[in-house]
């Protein structure tokens, strides 16, 4: 399977976890039926341990068309509104079949494990992630919660659920230490950058010269005598 880090399980929903296979890079992460069998057991669709040998090409297919509808829904709501068409297709997914049926298990140990009652089908899966869609979009306190992704060439819409609702990125890991990272180039460009006509910055010009020196003062003049023995008044 794909390796964990190659997937994104940080939006709050599996709706748009599935829209965050494609954005950032890599651009796509759906690159055939290994990479969708980690990402239906990553957003828990199906429990680790249940087999996905019917995972294919054509799965790969229909879970990519599902994730570009529901990234056209998501984005026009939050501007405005989506199209009635592809309400009417986002409808259509999650009515295609039902979703697997979950089954309490024991393990070895006396443990109970989360299991399916049937092998998976793709039409099944598709229903679960477009039935987690409509519950977000039709949700007003979940909707509220919806926000973009404020990095630069990110376009991540994930649930805020932080306090005070001031998360700002899809991920801090991702976009927020990125932008970190371009706010210290920034100011250290600023810092270094040279002065008019090719001249050194202000800070690099003092280092190079040292602290300015005051020049010492001209000594006074000794007044003139205006009174005493020695006093004589200037010649006409």
């Amino acid at each position: 399977m794909a390796a964990a880090c190659d997937l994104r399980f940080d939006c709050g929903r599996t709706c748009l976890d599935l829209v965050a296979t494609a954005g950032g890079a890599p651009a796509e992460r759906l690159t055939g039926p290994e990479q969708l069998a980690a990402w239906l057991v990553g957003a828990g669709l199906v429990p680790r341990g249940v087999p996905l040998d019917a995972v294919d090409v054509r799965w790969v297919v229909r879970f990519r068309a599902l994730r570009d509808l529901l990234r056209r829904v998501v984005h026009d709501e939050l501007r405005d509104r989506a199209a009635d068409a592809d309400l009417d297709r986002l409808n259509s997914a999650a009515a295609a079949g039902p979703p697997p049926a979950p089954r309490a298990v024991r393990d070895a140990d006396g443990t109970l494990a989360r299991t399916l009652c049937a092998p998976p089908d793709c039409a099944g899966l598709l229903a679960a992630v477009a039935r987690d869609a409509v519950g977000l979009l039709t949700d007003p306190a979940a909707r509220g919660q919806l926000r973009q992704c404020a990095g630069e060439h990110c376009s991540l819409v994930y649930l805020d659920t932080s306090r005070g609702r001031r998360r700002r990125w899809c991920s801090s890991e991702v976009c927020g230490n990125r932008e970190r990272v371009a706010r210290h180039r920034r100011r250290t460009t600023v810092r270094g950058a040279p002065g008019p006509a090719g001249a050194p910055a202000p800070a690099a010009a003092a280092a190079a010269t040292g602290p300015a020196r005051i020049p010492a003062p001209e000594p006074a003049a000794p007044a003139p005598v205006t009174s005493g023995k020695n006093f004589r008044p200037a010649a006409e």
